[in-house]
């Protein structure tokens, strides 16, 4: 805030204002000010408001439903029952009874009873009962209305990393270091990745622009917290030297679900999966 001058007769001052419309008074010395606890007529004197009960100093009174709607302000919803918890910006919403958790941006929901969970950005849900958990997901809810929340669904997203060696090397979702795809527990689902790869640069024998394509599929199971891979890959394409070594595998790390790559020594080499998931929650532990 601008600084405000003495008024003639008092020896302190308003400060600051925080985020509730308090204000913190100050004596103003030069060499060590001190904050200091305004009275009813100091506070009054410089135009706020004093409230006798608390013993404080307001420019303003804060109101949490006019916070929420601030924070809520880019949304556009369609539709009875919607929920956009706080923190949500620049979502869509037509339909009924949906909810996004919150500290979110950039997404949509065309349905009913769908969800997407907190932290989630750049999401798209549509049908009934489907879950976005991640970023940049593609999401079908084929539900009744009695069945569970992401029960049964169809789920699109993207794998990628590049590699300059032959070592295995996990790929990640969105290509986001550390970030994987988590596989909820006692859930079923068969995967089919898409994946393509490029060499752009690197020393070894061949040349920028060979290639290899493949379809990497299989079934991923989430026993009460024990993730395994039943998996098979087919070649579809390739074209240059050493792109017999590469190759793609899908796997469980922890209870999540990744797709690992390896590529060849001396070679940099980008790599994209293009995976959707088919999705059965059971209910029941397995």
């Amino acid at each position: 805030m601008a600084t405000i001058p003495f008024l003639p007769g008092y020896l302190i001052k308003p400060k600051s204002i925080n985020g509730l419309g308090l204000v913190t008074f100050t004596d103003g010395k030069s060499h060590a000010p001190s904050e200091v606890t305004p009275n009813q007529q100091q506070c009054e004197a410089y135009g706020y408001t004093y409230n006798k009960a608390n013993g404080t100093c307001s420019s303003f009174v804060f109101n949490n439903s006019l916070g929420v709607n601030i924070e809520n302000e880019n949304n556009n919803i369609q539709g009875s029952g919607n929920t956009t918890e706080v923190g949500t910006n620049n979502t869509y919403i037509m339909g009924e009874n949906n909810t996004v958790k919150g500290l979110s941006r950039n997404n949509i929901i065309i349905g009913s009873n769908n969800e997407i969970a907190n932290n989630v950005n750049n999401a798209f849900v549509f049908g009934t009962k489907g879950e976005a958990t991640t970023d940049n997901t593609t999401v079908l809810g084929g539900n009744k209305g009695s069945d569970d929340l992401g029960e049964r669904q169809s789920i699109q997203l993207l794998f990628g990393t590049q590699t300059t060696d032959g070592t295995n090397t996990h790929s990640f979702l969105n290509n986001t270091t550390d970030s994987y795809f988590p596989v909820p527990e006692n859930t079923i689902l068969y995967f089919h990745a898409d994946v393509v790869a490029v060499r752009v640069g690197g020393v070894a024998a061949g040349s920028v622009g060979d290639y290899a394509s493949w379809v990497e599929r299989g079934v991923i199971i989430n026993k009460s917290g024990t993730v395994t891979v039943n998996r098979e890959r087919d070649i579809i394409k390739r074209s240059g030297t050493n792109v017999n070594s590469w190759q793609p595998t899908g796997i469980a790390t922890g209870t999540n679900f990744a797709i690992r790559v390896r590529g060849y020594t001396a070679e940099t080499i980008d790599w994209c999966s293009n995976i959707t998931f088919t999705q059965m929650k059971t209910g029941v532990a397995l």
